[in-house]
């Protein structure tokens, strides 16, 4: 099973960013291109009947299997990145961190409203980040298809922030 192979892989490194910390590193998935097929087909599956317009991956390691996702699907892929980093016209959406507080921006012409766009990122955590997220896409007029995780901390309980963006949270492997 996909979720096994997943977590067999997957690198627990303590004590990163900060001590107590454990991180879930997903490069070594990124060292099996068979693995990564898998995962992608896997994510096509699971938003099959999302009728999505558009992937949005989250900076940076939500860009590497967003991007793949989105070109599979054959549909647009919307950056979202820390802010200042990106080059033309942005909105921006500023959100709280255990340890102060960060903003994720966006291109203002990322999609037409009324677009379905269906959110990636590695790991769904505290939510903190997704949820920003949504609030730009929604701010842009698009409405959120749904969210496509490779990792899921389960005992964070942070599903349950998404779905009232959208009852479709997807994951690869959760951890309990």
């Amino acid at each position: 099973m996909l979720e096994e192979k997943l977590k067999h892989i997957i690198r627990d490194v303590y004590d990163f960013p900060k001590p107590g910390i454990v991180f879930k590193d997903i490069t070594s998935l990124l060292q099996n291109a068979q693995l990564c097929e898998e995962m992608v087909d896997a994510f096509v599956e699971q938003v099959k009947d999302c009728k999505l317009d558009a992937v949005a991956g989250i900076e940076s390691r939500g860009f590497l299997f967003g991007m793949m996702l989105a070109n599979r699907l054959k549909i647009p892929f919307v950056p979202i990145r820390k802010q200042g980093k990106l080059p033309f016209h942005t909105i921006s959406e500023s959100y709280a961190l255990e340890y102060g507080q960060a903003t994720i921006e966006m291109h203002e012409d990322a999609f037409p409203k009324g677009s379905r766009i269906l959110i990636h990122d590695d790991l769904l955590a505290t939510g903190g980040t997704v949820v920003a997220a949504s609030k730009l896409i929604e701010k842009l007029g698009g409405e959120i298809a749904g969210y496509c995780f490779v990792i899921s901390l389960d005992f964070l309980n942070s599903q349950g922030r998404l779905t009232r963006f959208s009852p479709h949270v997807f994951s690869l492997a959760h951890y309990k």
